[in-house]
């Protein structure tokens, strides 16, 4: 919020003209109003830095379902507006991830203008001297009320301009949300359809944060053949835990002068101590490093459910494991794997798995390695280990197990589930585990973990392989069984603030075995609201305010 506070001091300073407070007579007004904010958020964009990530599934024909992902993409860098949009990539070269397949994907979607097709409308020059607009109608998405308008290029604009719909919350007309695509492509190139979404940051701060993209028929003009794709672009990390940090400073407690520890314990650590908090240093220094560079989320509610289940396999299993703690990695890839007693998930396998025994499963691998004393290298307890630029985090940092230790962490994590309130239930994780490896061949992108080691090889299981044992034949079209959520199926995340919270959604009956989606990516369709109180002053407002006329 402070920031927020900065940039809008800034702002003023500067000589930028503030729009005026009243409510717009005309829609006119109104389309003035939203040109001024996008404006003004280009402005703030300037000075950020946030990850974006692209996850791509390629579709193709399905004899149940009509079509499905045969292959997919990834794509995970940082975003520079400071000159145009620029991106720097954190997959190492050469990795398994298909950067050079996204790219060539993309070429002609995404290129010239990159990534800012998905989070700016069309830079500096989205105003009524390139553009035409058309009140289209009012609707809420959410608990925001919005003016939704149609938006034409106008003949002599030129090429690659928006086409489509904006919505524009009726309280400071910032645009949420743009629908459509890029007109007249050059020749060799292709403009895909997306589904643009901002989300309310703080005060009059609404910034971009998912895409949803697609195209069911999308013709190349270079290869003169048809694609079809779904995608979904995610931004997070527009401040940083050393931004948040900074914040908390002015609230340190300094103790009086004469205050002393009158304690009678013993104040030196014996050495089993001095082990433990050298390995906790280290683990803290990574952990530290990888929230800094936005990877990590900040602990919240969504760790508090984490560490609840991991305590419910400590105590029944009588485990004597002090210290132990789980943290959300923000990625897609479905990924765990310990740094020191710190057990890493990442937020796409959250998403997808459908049910709390599948994730104590997972999380019962890594209680295994902490339990049978697989720690870390403490190299990173030296913290000049950790100046590099956050670029290079996927080489500094890897996690990947020997095949003995994980052999070692597979039969404890068994024993420590057959003794767990879940032992009645472990067909569940086992079907979640054949449906991963039915779909390792089409999706090697979203089964490849970027720092540590693997669910899958090829179609082997290599992780509580056991369990699959007792689990039922695998049933595509089948609407009672749940091998698999859809990703995003679960959290929520602020993209400003890197937390996250679990989704609030309603069980909606399935209509068909197409409905179940495991692994896929799903379309964008935010529930909008204003951060603190400002939803429920906007709902208290007249119904009945004035629809500006055109």
């Amino acid at each position: 919020m402070q920031r927020i506070a900065i940039i809008f001091a800034f702002a003023v300073a500067a000589g930028v003209p503030l729009p005026a407070q009243d409510t717009p007579s005309t829609f006119d007004e109104v389309v003035d109003r939203a040109i001024f904010q996008e404006s003004n958020l280009l402005k703030i964009l300037r000075g950020e830095h946030p990850i974006a990530e692209t996850y791509i599934q390629d579709l193709g024909p399905d004899a149940d379902f009509g079509s499905a992902p045969k292959a997919d993409h990834y794509f995970l860098g940082k975003l520079d507006f400071s000159h145009g949009v620029a991106t720097d990539s954190f997959l190492p070269t050469g990795s398994a991830h298909s950067v050079a397949a996204f790219t060539h994907l993309f070429a002609a979607s995404y290129l010239p203008k990159g990534f800012a097709q998905t989070l700016i409308i069309d830079g500096a020059e989205f105003d009524r001297d390139h553009y035409d607009f058309a009140f289209d109608r009012r609707e809420f998405l959410g608990d925001v009320r919005t003016y939704v308008i149609d938006v034409s290029p106008k003949k002599t604009a030129g090429r690659g301009r928006f086409v489509g719909r904006i919505w524009v919350e009726d309280k400071e007309f910032n645009i949420v949300r743009f629908n459509g695509t890029y007109a007249d492509a050059p020749f060799g190139q292709a403009y895909t359809h997306f589904d643009s979404w901002r989300v309310n940051c703080g005060p009059d701060l609404w910034m971009p944060f998912e895409t949803y993209s697609e195209e069911s028929a999308l013709q190349y003009e270079l290869k003169l053949r048809k694609l079809q794709f779904k995608a979904v672009t995610r931004i997070w990390g527009y401040t940083t835990a050393t931004d948040r940090l900074n914040g908390e400073f002015t609230n340190i407690t300094v103790d009086l002068p004469g205050v002393q520890d009158k304690s009678e314990q013993a104040a030196d650590n014996s050495p089993v101590e001095s082990l433990r908090a050298w390995e906790r240093q280290g683990e803290d220094n990574v952990l530290d490093r990888m929230e800094n560079a936005n990877f990590l989320a900040p602990r919240g509610a969504v760790e508090k459910i984490l560490d609840t289940v991991v305590n419910n396999l400590i105590v029944t299993n009588d485990l004597s494991v002090p210290g132990v703690r789980v943290r959300v990695m923000l990625t897609t890839p479905l990924e765990t794997f310990t740094v020191g007693r710190t057990i890493v998930i990442s937020r796409g396998l959250i998403d997808t798995l459908p049910d709390e025994a599948s994730l104590a499963a997972v999380l019962a691998h890594e209680l295994a390695h902490i339990a049978l004393g697989q720690v870390i290298d403490t190299k990173f307890a030296f913290s000049d280990r950790l100046h590099f630029d956050d670029d290079a985090l996927l080489k500094k940092f890897r996690f990947v197990r020997p095949p003995a230790e994980e052999d070692a962490a597979n039969a404890q994590a068994v024993a420590y589930l057959q003794k767990s309130p879940y032992a009645d239930t472990l067909h569940e994780p086992g079907l979640f585990l054949k449906a991963l490896a039915e779909e390792a061949d089409r999706l090697p992108n979203l089964i490849k973990p970027l720092f540590g080691s693997p669910f899958v090889q090829g179609n082997n299981i290599l992780r509580l392989g056991a369990l699959l044992q007792d689990a039922p034949q695998l049933q595509r079209t089948r609407t009672d069984q749940i091998a698999a959520l859809p990703l995003g199926a679960r959290t929520t995340l602020d993209p400003w603030t890197d937390q996250m919270r679990m989704a609030r959604t309603r069980s909606v009956p399935l209509l068909s075995g197409r409905e179940k989606m495991p692994f896929e990516l799903t379309p964008v369709f935010l529930n909008l609201k204003y951060q603190g109180s400002a939803a429920e002053q906007i709902a208290a407002t007249d119904e009945t305010k004035h629809t500006p006329t055109q």
